[in-house]
């Protein structure tokens, strides 16, 4: 098994869909980490509704960023309860 590296370019948004779940952690500390590092004040993460696994991984790692102000569900335009906005400090 190798670990792979993806170079994605950091923007206001990211879909969670183009990575593996034992991953999703590890790329939403690093987006939050690099929004925050590029001044975003506003990001949306899209992890899809499913039956809630990946929205509540995503959620876990927003409670305890530093880069976190608060987060909610997106608007039903925007994804709704599929994707995350989270104001970042």
């Amino acid at each position: 098994m190798t670990d792979e590296i993806f170079d994605i370019e950091i923007t206001d948004s990211i879909d969670l869909h183009a990575f593996a779940p034992k991953d999703i952690k590890a790329v939403t500390e690093e987006y939050i980490k690099e929004a925050h590092r590029k001044g975003l004040k506003i990001v949306r993460i899209i992890h899809g509704k499913g039956i809630g696994v990946q929205r509540e991984t995503v959620r876990n790692v927003l409670e305890r960023s530093e880069f976190v102000e608060s987060f909610k569900n997106s608007d039903e335009f925007s994804g709704g309860r599929g994707a995350t906005i989270a104001k970042l400090v």
